[in-house]
């Protein structure tokens, strides 16, 4: 196979990775169903699909956590690799995985993390530490990374800390193929940029072109159509556990990729354009003021979806949590449906029983408990309702979240699987229904669709939406400009802790919300 990188003109020397006939099941339903995928050399190739797709599995099969069904075959540099595979024996035949996660360990140092494979191997005693800093500079200056390797991993930014994850596995690859030249290595980023900013979204850009200079294969796994527009050779789509097509990027339009995603022409959502003029205010909060917040005030209007948004560091995501209680707020009242109280005082607790629900940004963390069965997760409100006779039994859980699970289009639908074994669209349907299930009166989000899909955002739109318009107040911060834009009626530009402009009507587009957000910084500074 010899195929032509046509954004740098440089033909590929060939298959780094072959991949045929992959399936795999989970309870009878299939997450990959016949699925075959060719890397080549030097090559960047993304992979895409909605959440639930299957390429979270596929990736879980070539990082040894997955067992394939009979029949299916992976081959590296045109040596077969043993299935199910190890993650010793994968790394050892030229494969490397850096997650979401990064699989850093922040009370150690830059220099431990990069080393954490060798140093598990040998004896600490006899280690030179200041020759493993200068050899960790040197691996920095080659790819031109102002990183202290001296440092805890803690201290390091996202961006800091997602390069050094790459360059870990970079390295690996590389001492993995010094007996095989002809082994450069394939190096798989699960995920890598949503957390990230875009100058450091263009900086690990830069670090993957790098590695495939240096003769890498790089598989990009990513929700963002632009994103994998931007860097990558060829992507390959899959939908529902099947292999939809496999394309040349540079020929591929944004459209083009979306209608392959979720089968049909995505339209313009449009939520912003209701009127709501004459909606009654439900919502007052007054002088609410917290760390690098405040005071501000604000009013929400019966079934409105206000946005929040600024800069990072700008406070709109302090907002919903010191709303909600999460976080302590310093001083504010907030005022719902004629009844006030203070905002100083607001504990969660208090704040559920009173009809306010709040769903953070940390999906595994914070807005659900990942290790627990996503029936628990889901009902976790309602269990009171469910009660019966003598207690709460496993099967009415189940057979709960079941039902919310296939209103939300949660899949696999399967209540007894953990949360975290969901890809991230479908936990944050399942950890979203749990909330809209109680009918609350007001609904505070933030960065609700954070790594999810164009498929699953459009269904947790569709879930905003049906709860606005059932009279549901909704708070959304978000840093994602199109989507406010998209699915609010106002939204409130924040910079350095103030609300410095409200955008609605006609003025409610991606464009002006940036625009006001970077003008609204000039004009502090």
């Amino acid at each position: 196979m010899n195929v032509t990188d046509h954004t740098r003109g440089i033909p590929f020397g060939g298959a780094a990775l072959e991949i045929e006939h992959l399936s795999k099941q989970f309870g009878g339903t299939y997450a990959l169903n016949d699925v075959s995928l060719h890397v080549a050399r030097g090559e960047v190739h993304g992979l895409l699909g909605s959440n639930g797709s299957g390429k979270s599995t596929l990736i879980k099969v070539l990082a040894g956590f997955h067992t394939p069904e009979p029949g299916a075959s992976i081959r590296l540099y045109d040596q077969s690799l043993p299935l199910p595979v190890s993650g010793v024996k994968a790394r050892a035949m030229g494969l490397a995985f850096v997650h979401q996660h990064l699989g850093l360990i922040g009370s150690l140092s830059v220099t431990e993390n990069l080393f954490l494979n060798k140093l598990a191997t040998e004896d600490g005693w006899g280690l030179n530490w200041n020759a493993l800093h200068r050899e960790a500079s040197d691996i920095f200056s080659r790819f031109d990374l102002a990183i202290n390797p001296r440092v805890e991993v803690a201290q390091l930014s996202p961006v800091q800390q997602a390069l050094l994850a790459i360059v870990r596995a970079y390295e690996e690859l590389r001492h993995a193929s010094e007996d095989h030249a002809d082994r450069p290595g394939v190096l798989v980023l699960d995920e890598p940029t949503p957390f990230l900013p875009r100058a450091g979204v263009e900086q690990l850009f830069r670090l993957v072109r790098q590695c495939t200079d240096l003769g890498a294969s790089v598989i990009f796994v990513s929700h963002d159509v632009d994103e994998v527009r931007e860097i990558t050779d060829r992507a390959t789509i899959l939908r529902d556990g099947h292999l939809i097509d496999t394309v040349e990027t540079v020929h591929t339009s944004h459209e083009g990729f979306v209608e392959r995603i979720i089968g049909r022409s995505l339209e313009d959502y449009g939520g912003h354009a209701k009127s709501l003029n004459d909606a009654e205010t439900r919502v007052r909060v007054t002088d609410l003021a917290g760390p690098g917040v405040g005071p501000l005030s604000f009013d929400i209007t019966k079934g409105e979806i206000l946005g929040l948004t600024g800069l990072i560091g700008s406070g709109c995501d302090e907002v919903p949590a010191l709303t909600y209680g999460a976080r302590a707020a310093g001083a504010g009242t907030i005022e719902l449906d004629g009844e006030t109280r203070p905002l100083a005082q607001m504990i969660p607790e208090e704040a559920l029983d009173w009809g306010v629900a709040y769903l953070p940004a940390d999906r595994l963390g914070a807005a659900g408990v990942g290790s627990l069965p996503v029936a628990d997760n889901t009902a976790m409100p309602v269990f009171d309702r469910l009660r019966k006779g003598l207690g709460l039994t496993t099967r009415a859980i189940e057979q709960h979240a079941h039902s919310i699970g296939a209103r939300a289009g949660v899949k696999p639908n399967v209540p007894a699987l953990p949360l975290e074994a969901l890809s991230g669209g479908n936990a944050q349907k399942a950890l979203m229904a749990k909330w809209l299930q109680i009918e609350p009166r007001v609904l505070l989000l933030d960065e609700p669709t954070q790594g999810v899909d164009v498929g699953a955002r459009q269904q947790l739109w569709d879930a905003l939406d049906r709860a606005a318009e059932g009279g549901a107040c909704i708070l959304v911060g978000s840093t994602d400009y199109d989507q406010l834009a998209q699915i609010c009626h106002r939204v409130l530009i924040f910079a350095r802790g103030q609300i410095v402009a409200e955008l609605s009507g006609a003025e409610l587009t991606q464009e002006t919300i940036a625009e006001h957000c970077y003008r609204s910084m000039t004009e502090l500074a």
